[in-house]
């Protein structure tokens, strides 16, 4: 497949990296200095499944470069979405599918409004990865896994095809039957294991051994449930409790994306996590008291981190 992945991150470095490294022709969108480093000194990839090292890929930070292709993986963070989504128009061929693996429940509207509905799938993907320094991506923990359908669940060739694109690649795959309730599984996990992180500034080996902090990330999923089904959302009834046993699968010294962004003083996805619990649960008059708080303990932060005076200081 001729694939183009946009934001060379820990998502779309890691699942770009073995696309590439499956024989699929890859082409990566980034900037700055993650772009030098492509250009120069390829992609690695540092994964207990097995490293990749790619000494040459092909890079630009032009789109157009690019030009219509099978399939767009957009790795970026969940709020830059709106901002890119304009630069993917090149990208858009006739039957391009346009697959965003971001946190959060609203990419893959946000992504029709600029698109239209029939270029967009719905995506899904766990992993623990991040770069160690650009074109450098470890991976440090969760068999990594990626979940695509349509966004009406239809079943379609593209969306078979490029599931088979990832699972030639060795990655976990799976053709959701019901994308959208995959994709709110995933935010019953990220949400409270992000936020809570974020303000405890610990790894998930120390938020299970603090009985408190523990008792806290399940009512803050139990919330995240509840907005799902006051919207309509499917979910299993044990969809928490499943969540909180992956939660105490995952190796002690892991940590979120969003919870290293705050740490380190950068924006971070919080409002397209917490923050989304608590506007969509205002919106359907479920009450989100532990999502609330973790949000307001966060976005003073998240408000500095944003600053442009605060971030030349």
């Amino acid at each position: 497949m001729r694939i183009c992945v946009v934001g060379v991150g820990g998502v779309g470095g890691y699942f770009g990296g073995r696309l590439a490294a499956a024989g699929n022709s890859v082409a990566f969108v980034a900037r700055g200095k993650t772009l030098e480093a492509l250009r120069h000194e390829g992609l690695q990839v540092e994964s207990t499944l097995g490293n990749i090292s790619l000494p040459e890929v092909e890079a630009t930070d032009d789109s157009a470069e690019v030009g219509p292709v099978d399939a767009v993986v957009l790795g970026v963070k969940a709020w830059q979405v709106p901002e890119v989504a304009e630069i993917l128009r090149p990208l858009i061929g006739e039957a391009t599918a346009v697959l965003p693996l971001q946190n959060g429940v609203e990419a893959s509207d946000q992504l029709v409004d600029a698109l239209g509905q029939r270029h967009v799938l719905g995506g899904m993907c766990r992993i623990v990865s991040y770069a160690v320094a650009p074109g450098k991506i470890r991976h440090q923990g969760v068999e990594p896994f990626v979940a695509v359908g349509e966004l009406d669940n239809r079943k379609s060739e593209r969306v078979e095809r490029l599931a088979a694109a990832f699972a030639d690649a060795g990655v976990e795959t799976k053709i959701a039957p019901d994308i959208v309730s995959s994709i709110w599984q995933k935010l019953l996990f990220i949400a409270p294991v992000s936020g809570l992180g974020a303000v405890t500034r610990v790894p998930a080996g120390e938020m299970r051994s603090s009985r408190e902090t523990y008792r806290l990330l399940r009512e803050a999923m139990e919330e995240v449930a509840a907005v799902a089904r006051a919207r309509g959302v499917s979910l299993d009834d044990d969809a928490v409790d499943k969540t909180m046993k992956f939660f105490d699968g995952l190796p002690d010294d892991v940590t979120s994306s969003m919870q290293r962004d705050i740490m380190d003083g950068r924006p971070s996805e919080l409002e397209a996590l917490n923050g989304v619990v608590v506007r969509y649960g205002g919106e359907s008059g479920v009450a989100t008291p532990v999502n609330l708080g973790v949000y307001a303990a966060l976005a003073p932060l998240e408000t500095r981190a944003r600053s442009p005076s605060w971030r030349t200081q």
